[in-house]
């Protein structure tokens, strides 16, 4: 990819034009398109429901989730012998001729507009119960309560925090007339439930989350130049932070919330600044006649990883982010750029490129060895799960943008199909 194109991307106009559709839950698709052969068989007993529960059916998301992540090979309904709902029902024998390692089996009693739920996760070879659960949630927390339960499991078989009661952030448009209409949504991590928190007639992009989640900053066009907003969540309310001339985009928040890290190209060639949110004050990090772009912060608030062409070829360089000399981080490949780190700073996502291919990679941090996950020819927009263990990304497939989610390492990949439309620029929530 050369500074042209680099230069396109600066200036978000790179992939607008192919943008159509809206995405819509009821047109969700969740497809794995790769599975784990280390994969653990669990087997998710379809719960038993009693009275008016409506239309989710707990027991599916739940096995959605947990096969999604890639560390769990979950067993098909019409593969089960039987269906118990009860731990004094439950055959453990007959679960282990299916070659289970675990089973989850529960109970979904609708109560007056609230649901009271129960289950039980098992080892089926020693027969142990490792979990016992109650909960009551009221008629429209059927799908989060799901994704807790879901959380649940995999902590407690893992031993690492669940993050499928999380949230994303992703862009779409509509066709409106003549023109189209962006719009800025928000929905749960597995892409039901979307929620329009902005929308214009021009572009919106770059959607970044605040530590807490309570705020997104992002960049609009609604005034046909770029224009950084952050907007709290709960009330709507949004702020201009940043309208200088010229370039006003990629912000990412600081650890602790009270700064971001922005491009500006105030002062002649797009450059890495920070900015306070208290008083707007600026501080220059980077200052040179290259595109200095994609800003983002370690976990510890030290260091900016952000992306720049000063070698020729766009890669990703370090700096502190209290000012100093940057340092190349990237030498693999013809391009590396929009680098993300997990959660607890070990790891790098980015957009690896070679060939004319850009995929997503992952960087060890202290060893800087790069691993390629994805398999497309044109992914982009790598961000982590806040447990660190999925990767949720931009792919296109037949000429349209889908979310992808690829695991860590490498071995589950799952695609996530807005079948009315394509969708862009995805950013998961703390």
């Amino acid at each position: 990819m050369n500074r042209m194109i680099l230069v396109a991307r600066v200036f978000f106009i790179g992939l607008m034009a192919s943008w159509i559709g809206v995405a819509q839950a009821d047109g969700l698709t969740i497809e794995i398109t790769k599975g784990s052969q280390a994969a653990v068989p669990i087997a998710i007993v379809p719960f038993e429901q009693q009275g008016s529960v409506g239309n989710v059916k707990l027991s599916d998301v739940v096995n959605s989730d947990l096969a999604g992540s890639g560390f769990f090979k979950t067993l098909s309904e019409d593969d089960m012998l039987t269906k118990p709902s009860e731990p004094d029902k439950v055959n453990f024998r007959d679960w282990q001729a299916l070659g289970q390692d675990y089973m989850v089996i529960g109970q979904v009693v609708g109560n007056g507009g609230s649901f009271n739920i129960q289950f039980h996760l098992f080892n089926v070879h020693n027969g142990q119960l490792l979990m016992g659960y109650k909960l009551t949630v009221g008629g429209n927390e059927l799908r989060r309560a799901a994704h807790h339960i879901s959380d649940l499991i995999y902590e407690k078989l893992t031993g690492r925090k669940g993050a499928f009661n999380t949230r994303i952030a992703y862009v779409t448009s509509a066709s409106r007339g003549q023109g189209k209409q962006f719009m800025l949504q928000v929905a749960d991590a597995d892409g039901y439930n979307p929620r329009t928190i902005a929308e214009s007639p021009e572009p919106i992009m770059a959607p970044a989350w605040s530590p807490d989640g309570s705020k997104i900053a992002y960049v609009s066009f609604h005034t046909k130049r770029s224009e950084i907003f952050v907007q709290t969540l709960a009330t709507g309310q949004r702020e201009s932070v940043a309208s200088y001339p010229g370039i006003n985009g990629a912000p990412a928040f600081s650890p602790d919330g009270s700064r971001l890290a922005v491009t500006l190209s105030k002062d002649g060639s797009p450059d890495v600044y920070i900015l306070n949110l208290a008083n707007k004050g600026l501080t220059r990090l980077t200052s040179s006649l290259s595109i200095d772009t994609e800003p983002t912060w370690s976990p510890d608030g030290s260091t900016i990883v952000f992306t720049s062409d000063q070698g020729g070829k766009p890669q990703l360089y370090t700096v502190p982010s209290s000012g100093g000399r940057a340092t190349r981080l990237t030498f693999q490949g013809d391009y590396n750029a929009r680098g993300r780190f997990s959660a607890d700073g070990r790891s790098l996502a980015m957009v690896s490129g070679n060939g004319g291919s850009y995929r997503i990679a992952v960087m060890d941090m202290a060893s800087r060895t790069v691993n390629v996950l994805s398999d497309g020819n044109l992914d982009e927009s790598p961000s982590f799960a806040p447990n660190g263990s999925m990767i949720l990304f931009s792919a296109n497939k037949g000429g349209r943008s889908v979310l992808s989610v690829v695991s860590t390492d490498g071995a589950m990949q799952q695609k996530l199909d807005f079948q009315s439309g394509g969708v862009r620029e995805p950013a998961w929530a703390p």
